[in-house]
């Protein structure tokens, strides 16, 4: 089976100023994306999420491991026109008006001057900034620039999307422009790796997670299974008579009734796995001081 992303036992060292030193941003990551899905990459400022981002694009090269897209290495000049990224602050040409900014990005692709034009208005109609695509970069707000962001990344119509924070900065109505649009784009068959702090807008848009911490991968799995909390014991029973909700659960099984676990917020998942991490991490080095 060909993976959208791939990622096999990645390290990736910085070394630091002290000869010899080293930092480690990722750590023995292992990750695999299946095609057509929203898919969400977690963890606190400093988990390794960037860094990760980066080698998949191939702007930095791995310490060990590699990193595959669509089965390619993604050091291949091939996958960049597979792949659209939108920054987490982006930074554009302030002189450049907003159609222009597309279709200098659509230009650098190879296309066409008049394909390129229409891609550029037919994206920027899609992220809501029609009304403003002659005004400059310049006088864009933060919202905005998340937007035009989004239209570029749409460029050539990727196979792969990479957005980092896209709904950051972006009022409530422009949040929920952006949401539908991600989920119009999975419907389309496009493959989506999603970072941001928003836990409600992950839990709502991603078919599966992954949280990372220190750059190792603390959780992955699909949201369904993920939020299930094991700590709670209270099951809602269903369509049986008073006596039978009584019973066991094994025997409202039996009977046919519908028992459903409770389930966390990925908010709650995320605070108790990187919480304890935290924890442990303060414990051991109140231990190496003593």
């Amino acid at each position: 089976m060909t993976y959208a992303i791939e990622i096999e036992s990645v390290t990736k060292d910085f070394p630091l100023p002290v000869r010899g030193r080293k930092l480690r941003a990722v750590d023995s990551l292992s990750l695999q994306v299946e095609s057509n899905v929203i898919y969400g990459l977690l963890g606190p400022n400093g988990s390794g999420k960037s860094t990760t981002i980066k080698l998949l694009l191939g702007l930095l090269k791995t310490t060990e491991g590699r990193c595959l897209i669509n089965g390619k290495s993604v050091y291949e000049p091939s996958i960049r026109n597979e792949v659209g990224y939108l920054p987490e602050a982006p930074y554009y040409y302030r002189f450049l008006t907003g159609i222009e900014l597309v279709v200098y990005f659509a230009r650098l692709q190879g296309i066409k001057k008049r394909e390129a034009l229409a891609q550029a208005e037919n994206l920027l109609f899609r992220v809501g900034l029609e009304d403003a695509k002659d005004n400059r970069i310049g006088t864009y707000s933060k919202g905005m620039l998340q937007r035009v962001g989004l239209a570029q990344a749409l460029v050539g119509d990727p196979s792969l999307l990479i957005l980092d924070e896209p709904i950051a900065g972006v009022d409530p109505i422009g949040a929920v422009d952006i949401a539908s649009l991600i989920r119009e784009l999975k419907e389309q068959g496009k493959t989506i790796l999603l970072c941001s702090h928003l836990l409600s807008q992950v839990e709502a848009l991603c078919d599966r997670v992954a949280i990372l911490e220190s750059g190792r991968l603390l959780a992955e799995g699909p949201l369904d299974k993920l939020l299930v909390s094991e700590e709670e014991k209270t099951l809602s029973i269903k369509n049986l008579d008073t006596e039978d909700r009584e019973r066991m659960v094994k025997t409202a099984i039996s009977l046919g009734g519908q028992v459903s676990v409770s389930r966390i917020s990925l908010e709650t998942l995320y605070l108790q796995l990187i919480g304890e991490k935290q924890r442990k991490a303060k414990l051991e080095r109140e231990d190496s001081d003593q």
